[in-house]
């Protein structure tokens, strides 16, 4: 039981904060930001933007519900690590910081699930 309220904890702090630090600005400003936005993967800035946004606000709302987080926070392993490992790589640990938490973050919650307090456990019999 403690272990399901740590994995709900984590899920709401964790997914709560990508959403309203992260993914609701990015969504909110979405047309201001379209052309300047990094592209580190040359796919273009208006694609890059919209992954990030996918995963920063709408998989991040799903992890916060506990609805199909294990395919949720693979999106968002994936931008955390594309922002470790290419955006930020070469700078310190402290300015890679908030991403590796976050991305350790939502790797646990990949191999531990979402727990008992999520809508993935209700049961509608």
């Amino acid at each position: 039981m403690a272990g399901d309220l740590g994995l709900l904890l984590l899920r709401l702090s964790m997914g709560g904060t990508m959403v309203i630090q992260h993914g609701w600005p990015k969504l909110s400003g979405f047309a201001d930001r379209m052309d300047k936005f990094s592209d580190p993967l040359g796919i273009s800035a208006p694609v890059s933007l919209a992954l990030i946004v996918f995963a920063e606000f709408f998989c991040a709302v799903l992890v916060v519900l506990g609805l199909w987080t294990r395919a949720a926070v693979i999106p968002l392993l994936i931008g955390m690590g594309v922002i470790v490992f290419v955006v930020k790589s070469g700078q310190t640990f402290g300015e890679r910081e908030l991403p590796i938490l976050y991305l350790c973050a939502f790797l646990t919650l990949f191999f531990t699930g979402s727990g008992r307090y999520s809508i993935d456990r209700v049961s509608f019999r």
